[in-house]
């Protein structure tokens, strides 16, 4: 027991040294330094960061993959002759797929390892590509007409746009708070730079 803690105090009374040796204290100074600028460099670019440009190319990426994974659903749905419940909701498991799937993508190819690149997606995407999804099939579910329309009636591609846009113009100012935050794709862009 003496033994420990004249080992102890040692080590305290000798850091300077061990420091070299273990470079425990060097990297604790070294943890805690960049882990505070990692965060100041946070806090001050994320008020800059969170422009409504970029809020709207994070907004535009999931777009991207909303729009995708809703036109396939509708596609799969149509091919298949399910109902409009059926159809809607395949449409919107793969929007939030490939969503994810774009996102994953762009921190897959930063090196970073898959469960990690998952966890940033979910944290990244979640509320943006639902938000998305709650305005763009609310917009066709409410169109007179719109659910009944088949893939080669204009009504349901005019329909699809609109709605894409409505859910693009109110999910921007969604991401923008985020990014100001420090959340969703504020995240994302640490594995970018």
């Amino acid at each position: 027991m003496e033994h420990d803690a004249h080992a102890h105090h040692d080590h305290s009374a000798h850091s300077t040294h061990a420091d070299h040796e273990t470079h425990s204290g060097h990297e604790g100074h070294e943890g805690h330094q960049h882990g505070g600028h990692h965060e100041g460099h946070g806090a001050h670019h994320t008020p800059g960061k969170a422009s409504w440009s970029m809020a709207a190319k994070a907004t535009l990426h999931c777009l991207t993959g909303c729009a995708i994974g809703e036109v396939l659903g509708m596609i799969i749905g149509t091919a298949l002759g399910w109902g409009n419940m059926e159809t809607m909701i395949l449409a919107i498991v793969l929007a939030f797929f490939f969503g994810y799937a774009l996102t994953l993508r762009g921190i897959l190819a930063a090196g970073v390892d898959f469960k990690t690149a998952f966890k940033v997606a979910l944290a990244a995407d979640t509320l943006s590509i639902a938000v998305m999804e709650i305005i763009d099939n609310g917009v066709i579910a409410l169109w007179p007409g719109a659910m009944d329309a088949h893939l080669s009636d204009p009504v349901f591609w005019i329909v699809l746009a609109i709605a894409l846009a409505a859910a693009f113009v109110i999910t921007v100012p969604v991401n923008k708070w985020m990014i100001g935050r420090g959340k969703g794709h504020a995240v994302v862009h640490q594995y970018h730079h």
